[in-house]
């Protein structure tokens, strides 16, 4: 089907604009995107096997 995403569409609820924006600022910073560090977050608070949490965003970001 065309226009279908690969993966299944998923949100997070209630986050304020001004987080998502430095949560997309941050990604940015260190060559990522929200997903990815989303992802990442999860996995490393969940204690999954390998799991890393992802690296601090540089400072300027999100300001």
């Amino acid at each position: 089907m065309a226009n279908q995403h690969k993966h299944k569409l998923r949100g997070v609820r209630n986050t304020p604009d001004e987080l998502w924006d430095a949560l997309d600022a941050g990604a940015k910073s260190i060559g990522s995107d929200r997903s990815a560090v989303t992802r990442q977050l999860w996995e490393a608070w969940l204690g999954y096997p390998g799991a890393e949490w992802p690296p601090a965003p540089k400072q300027d970001a999100g300001e």
